[in-house]
Parts: C-alpha cells; sequence; structure tokens
C-alpha cells in the first residue's frame, strides 16, 4: 500500500475526519496554488517577496555568517522565485555554497534542477525529492558543510503551534550549533485580512482543497462527488489559528480501496491550519527549540517576518 492511500485511509477514519495538507501539490494543485498566490487577497507571497526583493544583500550577509562554505537547504522551495533573489545574491558574493532545494513535487525538483542553473549562472543545485527530515538526512550525508536551512512561505504555519515546537526541534536535530535557519511567519493582523486570504473571491482556495478530492478520484481509485462538499475558512484571532475545512453538503457514502466512509450532513474534513503568530511568540519558539534569534526582516507593513536563528 503506497504512503498517499495509507495516510488517506488513516486519516478519513479519524474523528474528526482530516486529510494532509502535503498532499495538495500534485501538478494541478501546483498549478492553482500559483493562481492563490497571484489573487489580490492573498497577501502573505507578496510580503515575503518585498522582503527578498527589498532587503536580498542584507539577508546575504546574515545567512552567509561568514562561512567560507556551506550548503543552503530549502525545505518545500516551490519553483523557488523569492529564494532565487538570495541565490543572485549570494553568487554576486562569490559565496561558496551548493543549493538543495527540498521538495514532496518531483516536477518541481526536476524544473529546479533543470533551470535554476541556467537562470543563475554559476549556481551549483541539488535538487532533492521526498520529505522533509529523510532529505535533510540525506543532505547530511551527501555533504558535512555548514547548513543553512530556509523555511520560507509560512509554511511553519502549517502546523499547530504545539506541533511546530516539534518540527522545529526535529530541524535542530538534523543540524550543528553555529548552523542557521531562516523561518517564515505570518503575523497576527486584523482578522478580516487573513480571512479574506483564504477565501478568496476567485474561489482559487475552494478549488485548491477540492483538488485533494478529485486527486484521491484519479489515484487511489475514490468516488469522491466532489460537488457534494464546499470549502469553509475560519479565523480566531485570538489564537491565531485559521483553519480551512470541507463541509459534506447531503449524506453520502465515499469507497476509496474498498474501504467505506460515511459523511453526514454538515459533517467536516479538517484540511489545513494556517496558525499566524506574534513577534514575542517567534522569539518564544526560537529559544525552546534549540535556537536563538538573530536578524529580523519585515515588510514595510510588518505583516510578515522572516526570522533569523542560530542552532545553539
Amino acid at each position: 500500500m503506497n504512503q498517499f492511500l495509507k495516510e488517506v485511509l488513516s486519516d478519513l477514519s479519524q474523528t474528526p475526519k482530516c486529510l494532509n495538507s502535503k498532499y495538495f501539490y500534485d501538478e494541478t494543485g501546483d498549478r492553482i496554488f500559483q493562481q492563490i498566490m497571484d489573487c489580490p487577497e492573498y497577501y502573505p507571497t507578496n510580503c515575503e517577496m518585498e522582503i527578498f526583493r527589498e532587503n536580498s544583500a542584507e539577508l546575504a550577509t546574515a545567512l552567509k555568517n561568514g562561512f567560507s562554505d556551506f550548503d543552503l537547504i530549502e525545505l518545500g522551495a516551490g519553483d523557488a522565485t523569492k529564494s532565487s533573489y538570495l541565490l543572485k545574491e549570494l553568487i554576486e558574493m562569490k559565496a561558496d555554497f551548493t543549493y538543495m532545494p527540498i521538495d514532496i513535487s518531483s516536477s518541481m525538483i526536476e524544473y529546479l534542477d533543470e533551470h535554476l542553473p541556467q537562470d543563475i549562472p554559476g549556481l551549483r543545485v541539488h535538487g532533492l525529492n521526498g520529505e522533509y527530515f529523510e532529505m535533510l538526512k540525506k543532505a547530511n550525508q551527501i555533504s558535512s558543510k555548514r547548513k543553512v536551512v530556509l523555511m520560507l512561505g509560512g509554511n511553519i504555519g502549517n502546523e499547530t503551534p504545539e506541533n511546530a515546537v516539534l518540527f522545529c526541534q526535529q530541524i535542530r536535530e538534523s543540524l550543528n550549533p553555529g548552523d542557521l535557519v531562516l523561518v517564515g511567519f505570518d503575523l497576527k493582523k486584523h482578522p478580516r485580512t487573513i480571512l479574506a486570504a483564504y477565501n478568496d473571491a476567485a474561489g482559487f482556495t475552494r478549488e485548491f482543497n477540492l483538488n485533494l478530492l478529485h486527486r484521491i478520484n484519479k489515484e487511489l481509485g475514490g468516488d469522491f462527488n466532489v460537488s457534494g462538499f464546499e470549502h469553509y475558512p475560519c479565523y480566531d484571532p485570538g489564537s491565531g489559528a485559521c483553519k480551512s475545512y470541507l463541509i459534506s453538503r447531503i449524506k453520502q457514502e465515499v469507497y476509496i480501496n474498498n474501504q467505506r466512509f460515511e459523511f453526514q450532513e454538515h459533517e467536516v474534513i479538517y484540511m489545513e491550519i494556517s496558525q499566524k503568530y506574534s513577534i514575542a511568540e517567534t522569539e518564544e519558539m526560537s529559544l525552546k527549540t534549540g535556537f536563538k534569534p538573530v536578524q529580523h526582516f519585515f515588510d514595510h507593513k510588518k505583516w510578515f517576518l522572516d526570522t533569523v536563528w542560530q542552532c545553539i
């Protein structure tokens, strides 16, 4: 039984039912997410892009940190649009480094391996296709150089705060004292601004969530009636948790790999969390997980934070 099928069957057997957001990103999911990032309500991409565009020299200096040579590892690299600003700056600084993008999407890694060295002459790229921690382990086997790890896009927000702490602890266990990480955090702001980002008028986020049901039908032989579910996002400004659900419109049954799942009318599938943080909460997390905060970078609205942490 493949991992995707195993996790889907397990997740839909939970109460409440859920699906893992990492499986959003098939070829169609990648395309829809690009549309989400381009829509006017979805601010995180533009905010972080501004940080990398306007502060590339300062970011490069902070992350090079005097290392003679190092590996620059990006978790969930996607198309590396934001990190390209940093890569170009490091090449101009004549930094001696290898870029190791990690992504669960094999098509993205193939794209980066082929196109980035053409777009950024002199760049060494060694793409790694797979799960974060397996690929971090592989990166350490490939090279014993100092490590600088990028966790951009607020991806840390796709975990609950408790799981984010465990995630950062695991990252720390993969690194050595003095190594650096750059973590992107979406900061707390007006609730309407946040909710609109996950409920865009064009409906791209809705299609992004529903596409996972299409993918299960296509790849796992499921028989979801996709039109029988609707996308529902909500945001709690007290906790900072922005969550997405799919709601069953009717009482229905779904079969996947001969396993039956019954849905009541209005029953939910929990799809994703996008956790928002205060600056103080990010600093507390760094100290709790074996790091110390070194430098903060903000967009001009202070809606997004890219923070440099050093392993202690």
